[in-house]
């Protein structure tokens, strides 16, 4: 039996009564493990037809799964890195469902490290609107750009910044904003017992400190009858429902829609608090849209390995910041005053003479998009090869070319003389 913290305890047995021994009883359980299907590559059902995993379904997420992960090891498996799916704690799957996501919706993801939110906000998105993905701490943003690289989405704006310093940019701006709290993280008790010797009352008042000023500057941030949802993944009411209760009693134009509990002995997950509300008052916001300059000359290069190398015209707000370029996102806000790690799908690198393509516009690009493409097998050696860096023999002398598995893209690789030059970034590569 896990060894818990006896002030949890005392509080979970406050709050569960009769049900504080089947919750108990549940810290027996194994950890519940799951995948969610990123719809901006493929269908629910056309992946499931691929037979891959035994999956489960997830009854408050149509693209999410269960699996066992004492059967099989998804994320060792060739299609994660080609961000077919994503692999998610259950119960946090609940939370994005709640933001009631259309097409063309104005978002904001304020705490979105290291990326589950993100990623399935930008699957619903569908390539329409605008995702901002903010990460204040500056170690875990980097896996917050690898995942939304990994998923290939192209009109994510991603983030470096303070709450405050967002306020500051957006007042009035979002249609949707999510929080998903840095919160004491009793839910993670049965899957880290890191978590557990982490774990203080202190932590807990601390936290809360935090969670209400994230939420009084989301409520700035809200459009006119926008919507916020707040969520944690811990069991503590000083985190939860008097967080959101002092929020509510604040603010009398929003409006409480939905608060629930996903309780480990209830249902298959680790546990997770969501808050829906509705912000009733008018709001105006003045953010001004970026300007942007129209490239011709100087992106020459860059039109060259279009025209060479693909079957499409990528066209849109190609934006230049020194050397890289970038597809800005249609709806691309004035960003002065915040620190910016991506603005939209980094294209690449213009070089002297030449443009070389970014592993993000890879898995942007679908195989029909790209003239030349090196198709591998699920179960090849060559897979796991490219996936290592290393050089793979094609007898082909093709110039830049989609290496992909079983047609989705993993990366470039650059052929002559019959061997492909491995550009897989040094920094993924898998090391089993």
């Amino acid at each position: 039996m896990i060894n818990l913290p006896q002030k949890f305890l005392e509080d979970m047995k406050e709050i569960l009564g009769e049900e504080y021994d089947d919750f108990l009883k549940s810290y027996k359980d194994r950890k519940t493990t799951g995948l969610r299907i990123n719809n901006l590559k493929i269908s629910v059902e056309d992946f499931l037809n691929m037979g891959l995993f035994n999956l489960t379904p997830i009854s408050w997420c149509k693209e999410g799964f269960y699996y066992d992960d004492e059967e099989v090891r998804p994320g060792k498996n060739p299609l994660h890195e080609a961000g077919v799916y994503y692999l998610q704690e259950p119960s946090a799957m609940a939370v994005v469902p709640n933001l009631d996501i259309k097409e063309g919706d104005k978002v904001l993801d304020i705490c979105a490290a290291p990326g589950g939110k993100s990623t399935y906000i930008a699957s619903k998105l569908n390539g329409s609107g605008l995702l901002v993905s903010n990460e204040i701490n500056n170690i875990r943003v980097k896996a917050l750009g690898e995942n939304i690289e990994r998923f290939g989405a192209k009109n994510v704006i991603i983030t470096n910044s303070s709450a405050r310093e967002l306020e500051k940019i957006f007042k009035g701006y979002f249609d949707k904003i999510i929080i998903d709290a840095p919160c004491s993280g009793e839910g993670m008790f049965r899957k880290d017992e890191g978590a557990i010797k982490d774990w203080t009352y202190d932590k807990v008042l601390e936290c809360r400190s935090i969670q209400e000023e994230l939420l009084d500057r989301a409520y700035n941030m809200l459009n006119t009858e926008g919507i916020l949802v707040y969520s944690t993944c811990t069991f503590a009411k000083e985190e939860n429902e008097d967080v959101i209760n002092n929020f509510l009693s604040k603010h009398e134009d929003i409006a409480l829609l939905h608060m629930e509990r996903l309780w480990p002995h209830k249902v298959k997950g680790e546990g997770h608090f969501v808050a829906k509300m509705k912000k009733n008052s008018k709001v105006e916001s003045k953010l001004k849209m970026s300007k942007i300059k129209k490239l011709t000359n100087e992106i020459k290069d860059f039109k060259e390995f279009e025209k060479k190398f693909l079957n499409i015209k990528i066209e849109g707000n190609l934006e230049l910041k020194g050397d890289n370029l970038y597809l800005a996102p249609n709806e691309y806000p004035s960003l002065k005053g915040i620190k910016v790690l991506r603005s939209g799908l980094h294209l690449g690198t213009l070089k002297k003479n030449r443009f070389e393509p970014s592993h993000a516009l890879s898995h942007y690009l679908k195989k029909e998009d790209v003239k030349f493409v090196h198709n591998l097998k699920l179960d090849s050696k060559e897979a796991m090869d490219y996936l290592r860096g290393n050089i793979l023999n094609t007898g082909e002398s093709r110039g830049w070319v989609l290496v992909t598995v079983e047609g989705f893209p993993l990366g470039w690789g650059k052929e002559s003389n019959g061997i492909l030059k491995n550009h897989y970034p040094k920094g993924l590569r898998i090391k089993y």
